[in-house]
């Protein structure tokens, strides 16, 4: 009999990219079922779910009043319409199971699935859970994490849901055509510095500043400035670019990565075993340092604060560390250890047998 699964989430890549990584699996998987995504017409989802194929059901977005305004007096009223109107999709589309991965559309849908009795399948990314996965996790049938020790209900660590070609990458294999692709030599060591889509600025200034002297060393740049972020002009040794869609192809590249330690990060340098420093944005709750203190604990990653990432840090630690290629060789390994390359089929199954349950009820 075939189902159909409602998958929420959105407003960040964080969100938005195990979604669509673990909707492939349920694909291959399972590929009678049908998958529908819930998300709003705001955040990245409006154009990333369209494009991997996915009907995209929007709801409004209610964020959580933190302070007393007009806004929480009228935060009742409104989520209680998000609840109803995800309740009625939910009887309209026959949807036997719901996933969520965070994000605002979340707790309506918990609560609607809650309501009409389905089996409800959590996972969080970052080792520090948000407000919506805590409430779905009370009542929720399987609660996944990226990383163990999440505190939540009854979690389970399955890892990262991440695209194929990233999880699978060898990067061995994959290095002569990926530094062929960027332009960079094939001899010389590799830095990749990516703040993500957005850039970083310390880590863009930080590295601009300190590059002739990296290069004059023998090693090459790959700097990922992000969007519009681009002020330094690439020149031999230290190839510039805004964005890049593939970033198998920077990892494959890549000797060693300079990079925010967001949670979809860490997970995907752990599994292709990339040695990194990480320089966690210091906006937030603290997530992001929470993220990579395992693999910085074993000895598979550096982490340096963000107020102290400067020029002297890629001359007195990068450099040294990217002409040590047996000790690249070890963190790499190390990291590997810590790897999950199996998180978006695990999650998968989950779900499936969540819909499944349904079903037979």
């Amino acid at each position: 009999m075939s189902k159909t699964i409602l998958l929420a989430g959105g407003g960040t890549a964080g969100h938005v990219s195990p979604l669509l990584a673990t909707a492939e699996a349920i694909r291959r998987q399972s590929p009678e079922t049908e998958i529908l995504v819930l998300g709003t017409s705001s955040g990245l989802e409006a154009d990333l779910v369209p494009a991997a194929g996915y009907p995209l059901l929007t709801i409004e977005k209610v964020p959580f009043p933190r302070k007393p305004n007009l806004n929480a007096l009228r935060f009742p009223w409104r989520f209680a319409n998000t609840v109803r109107e995800v309740s009625r999709l939910v009887k309209e589309r026959n949807v036997a199971a719901v996933a969520g991965f965070g994000g605002y559309v979340c707790p309506p849908a918990y609560l609607a699935a809650r309501a009409a009795g389905l089996g409800i399948v959590i996972h969080e990314a970052n080792r520090k859970p948000g407000m919506a996965n805590r409430l779905g996790a009370r009542f929720a049938a399987a609660t996944a994490t990226a990383f163990p020790g999440t505190q939540l209900p009854g979690a389970q660590a399955l890892g990262m849901p991440m695209r194929t070609a990233i999880s699978q990458l060898d990067r061995q294999s994959a290095r002569a055509a990926a530094r062929d692709r960027f332009g960079l030599s094939q001899e010389a060591p590799v830095l990749l510095v990516t703040g993500g889509s957005l850039g970083a600025k310390r880590l863009n200034d930080a590295v601009a500043a300190a590059a002739d002297e990296v290069v004059a060393s023998g090693c090459q740049i790959l700097h990922v400035t992000g969007k519009g972020k681009a002020e330094a002009a690439s020149r031999p040794g230290y190839h510039v670019v805004e964005y890049v869609s593939a970033m198998e192809d920077a990892y494959a590249a890549a000797d060693f990565a300079i990079t925010r330690s967001g949670a979809g990060t860490v997970c995907e340098v752990s599994a292709i075993g990339l040695p990194c420093m990480f320089v966690p944005l210091p906006i937030g709750n603290g997530e992001q340092a929470l993220n990579g203190k395992d693999l910085v604990a074993a000895g598979a990653a550096l982490m340096v604060n963000d107020a102290d990432f400067t020029p002297e840090v890629l001359r007195e630690t990068v450099l040294p560390l990217l002409r040590d290629q047996q000790r690249l060789a070890e963190m790499s390994r190390l990291a590997s250890e810590h790897g999950v390359r199996d998180a978006d089929e695990q999650l998968a199954t989950l779900i499936l047998t969540a819909a499944e349950s349904r079903n037979k009820a």
